[in-house]
């Protein structure tokens, strides 16, 4: 017992001693009652307290050190605790033989300045285990991640807290593994932040888990089985119920015989005709059930929903939906079939004051009439505007500028132009047709500067995109030809002279070309003749294309002739020529640049193969699903790709989307010759057989999840179409939105905005 419960049992007994005792009763009854360890006189003292009723005691606000400056009757007080003290300790005393627990001290409380126990710790013995010991953590069933910000884990019983262990890092862990044989038995517990051992029914039940057996080890899945029912002595003895058999299953049923009796007489009165007995036929029947036909009723007709009401119903309706009394009456003569209404309009104060419609039944039975006789029909023809199905495409007028009449023509006299080019600049254009005739002419005013002639056709012209030189190429019979127009600024002549023919050449190539360039000294040259010329290896054939790449120092030639020569590389720098493919798959048609990456276009009769010259692999295979591919460009952005063909499909690609086209386009009524993309405007145009150029406005956002839009804009037409062929080339002006083609009929036109 603690200090502070003796302090209050002395003062409830000296508040008792002085009380005086009311008598509970008149006459005293007798009735002693002992307990088993009390004696008389410790029951005559409790008869004298059980007729007193105790005060409460009252609260002594003075701590326990002010004990020692109280009053007498404090002395009296702790003389009492003193005797209290002295029987309890020889109680202790004799209890200190039997518990074998340790001995609580009592210490007063920092907290609440009472009195308390504290028992000291448990210490096990050298010889206890561990392992039977409860976890110390006793923060409960909680999310550990509480406690990752801090040093600790939780508190133990004590309120202590406990201390995250120390952990290693993985090289620790593998060291532990090797030098401990049973670390691969231990688990880690996040209560603890350890590992744990694991016992032997716990890696017993993990083994049977991991081999899918049942994790109880004493489970017999081939148990013999128990014959409830069946079995020598136990046909009619069933175990599951002993219940003795009830009487009604011995006993006829009265209500029954009742019942059969009455049908009897129905039977002989002849009030029950039994049913006659089919003719017995030897052959089986048989029904095929799941064979029916499925019903070709149409399904029933959804009823037609009533029309809403308007003002005219209304409890509260305006001044105007009310008739006069010459329309009332005009109303009542009428007959109800010609009424334009079957009801009046009325006015009410409230919506409590309406009272209930008259001819609501009338109304519903009316309706239900015309349901069940009127024949309704479901109309399968779709009432659409042809209008509407077109897409919503913007105005022409407002994706201005674009080409839209010719400006001017420049003559061939007569001759095929199937090559034409336009400078860097947009100011010059040269063009060479079958004949072999090269113009260099003016776009501006189609003033013709200077004309070459060459031995053999022109299969293809191109000017160098670099904006510091000025030249272009011409190709002929195994031939490349690169000639430096007149009129030069002196600074763009010397630079164009020493890239062409520079006075000291580069080291010859370890790998030697069959490619011949011979070049004609810088001092000796003129606009008249080539200054540099590239000879092509024996049956290449004519070069009908010639592309160059956007920094102008390597360029590609696509030759007639079958084969690995039909492709090759050129670099200006190094003045070396190679071929790009070992062996070659199909007809190579075309080849382009990519405008911003180390990829390479190859084009054959019916694929599209889009190469790396850096990692020198196959990137993807487009299919446009063209039976003769005959032109193909590529977006500045570089991520789209138009291609055309002989059987008039013009076949936009979406390079990051699929290797499937995005959209086909046929306006073209004839096989398309040339595709194009503006530089700098959102503009592609096509040309075809047919003698007409098609002019498209193609926008390319650079949100990835918007369409591109592609807008046709202006067909131009004013080439005439020569034995079957129409206009053979197009090429865009770069600074300006005009478009320079070349036909069949030996025209070339500038078209202008």
């Amino acid at each position: 017992m603690g200090a502070a419960e003796l302090n209050k049992k002395s003062k409830k007994r000296k508040a008792a001693d002085e009380a005086p005792a009311p008598v509970p009763f008149p006459e005293d009854v007798g009735l002693d009652m002992h307990s088993e360890d009390e004696g008389g006189d410790e029951a005559e003292a409790d008869d004298e307290d059980d007729g007193e009723a105790d005060e409460f005691p009252e609260i002594d606000t003075r701590s326990d050190s002010e004990g020692e400056d109280g009053s007498a009757g404090d002395e009296e007080e702790d003389e009492s605790e003193d005797e209290e003290d002295e029987e309890e300790s020889e109680a202790d005393t004799e209890d200190d033989d039997l518990r074998i627990y340790p001995k609580p001290k009592t210490v007063i409380s920092d907290i609440t300045g009472q009195p308390k126990r504290v028992y000291p710790e448990i210490e096990p013995d050298y010889d206890s285990d561990s392992s039977t010991e409860d976890t110390p953590n006793r923060v409960g069933n909680i999310p550990m991640h509480w406690y990752d910000d801090l040093p600790h884990l939780g508190y133990d019983i004590n309120g202590k807290k406990v201390l995250r262990a120390a952990r290693g890092d993985e090289l620790d862990k593998f060291l532990e593994t090797v030098e401990d044989p049973s670390a691969w038995t231990s688990a880690f517990d996040k209560n603890i932040q350890m590992d744990k051992p694991l016992t032997e029914e716990e890696l017993d039940l993990i083994r049977r888990l991991q081999e899918n057996e049942n994790p109880d080890a004493g489970y017999n899945p081939y148990e013999p089985t128990v014959e409830w029912f069946t079995g020598k002595g136990k046909e009619e003895v069933m175990p599951l119920s002993a219940a003795p058999e009830p009487k009604r299953r011995w006993v006829p049923s009265k209500w029954e015989k009742q019942k059969v009796m009455k049908i009897v007489r129905a039977i002989r009165q002849g009030r029950i005709i039994p049913n006659k007995p089919k003719t017995a036929s030897s052959q089986p029947q048989s029904y095929a059930i799941w064979n029916d036909e499925p019903s070709n009723v149409p399904a029933p007709l959804p009823a037609p929903k009533p029309r809403l009401p308007t003002n005219a119903e209304s409890y509260n309706p305006p001044e105007e939906y009310l008739p006069t009394e010459e329309e009332r009456k005009q109303w009542e003569e009428t007959d109800k079939e010609d009424r334009e209404r079957d009801f009046m309009p009325q006015k009410y104060g409230a919506l409590r004051l309406v009272p209930a419609y008259d001819q609501f039944i009338q109304e519903r039975f009316s309706r239900q009439l015309d349901l069940y006789l009127a024949p309704r029909v479901q109309r399968v023809k779709l009432q659409i505007d042809p209008n509407s199905l077109i897409p919503k495409l913007p105005s022409p007028s407002s994706l201005k500028p674009f080409p839209v009449y010719k400006s001017l023509q420049v003559s061939h006299d007569g001759h095929r132009v199937r090559a034409l080019s336009v400078s860097p600049d947009g100011a010059w254009a040269v063009s060479g047709d079958e004949n072999g005739n090269v113009g260099l002419w003016e776009v501006m005013v189609g003033k013709e500067v200077k004309r070459w002639k060459f031995q053999g056709k022109v299969g293809a012209v191109e000017w160098c995109p670099r904006t510091d030189v000025s030249f272009f190429v011409v190709g002929i019979e195994e031939q490349l030809h690169f000639i430096i127009p007149p009129n030069l600024s002196t600074p763009i002549l010397l630079a164009t002279q020493t890239l062409l023919a520079p006075a000291t050449l580069p080291p010859a190539p370890a790998t030697p070309s069959p490619v011949k360039w011979v070049s004609t000294a810088a001092a000796a040259s003129s606009s008249d003749s080539p200054i540099l010329t590239l000879h092509l290896p024996p049956s290449s054939g004519l070069p009908k294309q010639v592309v160059w790449h956007r920094k102008g120092d390597y360029l590609s030639t696509v030759s007639s002739g079958e084969g690995q020569g039909g492709v090759w590389i050129h670099q200006i720098s190094r003045r070396h020529s190679q071929a790009p493919f070992r062996k070659v798959k199909g007809s190579i048609q075309l080849v382009l640049f990519h405008p911003t990456k180390p990829h390479f276009f190859v084009a054959t009769q019916r694929y599209v193969r889009m190469y790396n010259l850096a990692e020198q692999k196959l990137l993807k295979t487009l299919m446009p699903g063209i039976r003769w591919i005959s032109c193909m460009d590529v977006h500045p952005s570089g991520d789209h790709l138009i291609v055309g063909g002989y059987d008039r499909k013009l076949c936009w690609f979406d390079l990051e989307l699929s290797d499937k086209p995005y959209k086909i386009l046929r306006y073209h009524t004839r096989a398309l010759r040339s595709v194009h993309f503006h530089p700098t405007y959102p503009l592609f145009a096509s040309s075809s057989d047919d003698g007409s150029i098609q002019v498209f406005h193609a926008r390319v956002y650079n949100d990835l999840m918007t369409n591109p839009l592609i807008v046709p804009l202006k067909i131009l037409r004013g080439h005439n179409i020569k034995d079957g062929l129409g206009v053979l080339q197009v090429r865009w002006c770069p600074r300006q939105p005009w478009l320079v083609s070349a036909g069949a009929d030996g025209e070339v036109a500038v078209w202008c905005s």
